[in-house]
């Protein structure tokens, strides 16, 4: 017996990997490090595009321990910390830990930007307003 979901619908051609997407993301990951994902008000500029900002708390890592990359439509921030920087600890409560992050971005989302401040990482994503296209298709008359 098949399964039925939602994205088997005849009305819903070109959406079969949206199904996959959603379970990867349904099975998450682990919750370090914590992050937020703001909508960004419209500046002055005029410009009419949606903006986003994902900010990842990413305490003692410098830009080189960051990597922002994108691959295919997702984002992918990963963070590398050495643990060779021969100190001697007697009590260690901050470890230097690995992370990947990963984010799924919508047709047509660019990353603008990346910012390390204060121990927080600012990605900003725009999604250009779409050009409204009528395209005409021809109808073949065949007798």
């Amino acid at each position: 017996m098949s399964r039925m979901t939602p994205f088997s619908s005849p009305l819903l051609l070109g959406f079969d990997t949206m199904e996959k997407t959603l379970e990867r993301i349904a099975k998450g990951s682990e919750g370090y490090p914590p992050y937020n994902i703001e909508r960004i008000r419209a500046s002055a500029d005029g410009c009419k595009s949606e903006r986003l900002r994902i900010t990842l708390a990413v305490a003692g890592f410098c830009d080189e321990d960051l990597e922002v990359t994108t691959e295919e439509n997702q984002l992918v921030i990963r963070g590398r910390q050495s643990d060779n920087d021969g100190r001697e600890y007697l009590h260690r409560g901050i470890a230097a830990r690995q992370f990947q992050r990963m984010f799924v971005l919508a047709d047509g989302m660019q990353v603008v930007s990346a910012e390390l401040k204060n121990g927080l990482l600012s990605v900003d994503l725009i999604r250009p307003e779409p050009e409204r296209m009528v395209r005409k298709i021809n109808i073949s008359v065949r007798d």
